[in-house]
């Protein structure tokens, strides 16, 4: 079985610590537990991780964030990957920070990322997992927030969420998107 796990970022040492860079984070912070690394290929930084006679296809596009779904169909279709095994790890404003919720499938959410992700393929039957930042900015500053550190708060949590992450992210690949939501979104 082979899946592909999508984690949505910025290129550029300017966007590395930023709340809008989860996706990368917790894709590296797996990498860097399974001692493999990424290489610079078409659309993306790809790793291949297997895990349980699984292998996952580790997808950091080099689109930027609003052009995520060029890299996202290029690699369904390079590597033969059906949508139902796609996982796309995003970062989400209306969650609390630390908070991850797993879908099935479901809108945009008002996430860039996605909207385009969702255009590209024509369709948004797809799981995504969405790690929650938070919504501490006032009206108008939500581009600078998205696009900043992380406070210090949140850097001493950020390790335990991004470990959550990748359990949730293996879960889906051995267990399956409903059962891992069943137990990780009750948490």
């Amino acid at each position: 079985m082979k899946y592909l796990i999508a984690g949505l970022g910025n290129i550029g040492a300017e966007y590395k610590n930023t709340r809008h860079n989860i996706g990368f984070q917790i894709l590296d912070a797996l990498a860097g537990a399974s001692n493999i690394s990424f290489n610079d290929k078409r659309y993306g930084f790809v790793a291949e991780y297997k895990y349980k006679a699984r292998k996952f296809i580790l997808l950091k596009p080099t689109t930027y964030m609003n052009l995520s779904g060029r890299a996202v169909s290029y690699w369904l279709q390079k590597e033969k990957i059906d949508i139902s095994n796609l996982l796309v790890v995003v970062d989400d404003l209306a969650l609390p920070f630390g908070t991850l919720r797993l879908r099935a499938k479901g809108g945009a959410g008002g996430h860039n990322g996605l909207e385009n992700i969702n255009q590209v393929l024509g369709r948004n039957d797809y799981a995504r997992l969405r790690f929650g930042i938070g919504d501490d900015f006032h009206k108008g500053r939500q581009v600078n927030y998205v696009l900043s550190e992380w406070s210090k708060d949140e850097e001493k949590e950020l390790p335990f969420k991004i470990d959550t992450g990748i359990d949730i992210i293996k879960s889906f690949g051995t267990i399956g998107v409903d059962r891992t939501m069943n137990y990780f979104n009750k948490k």
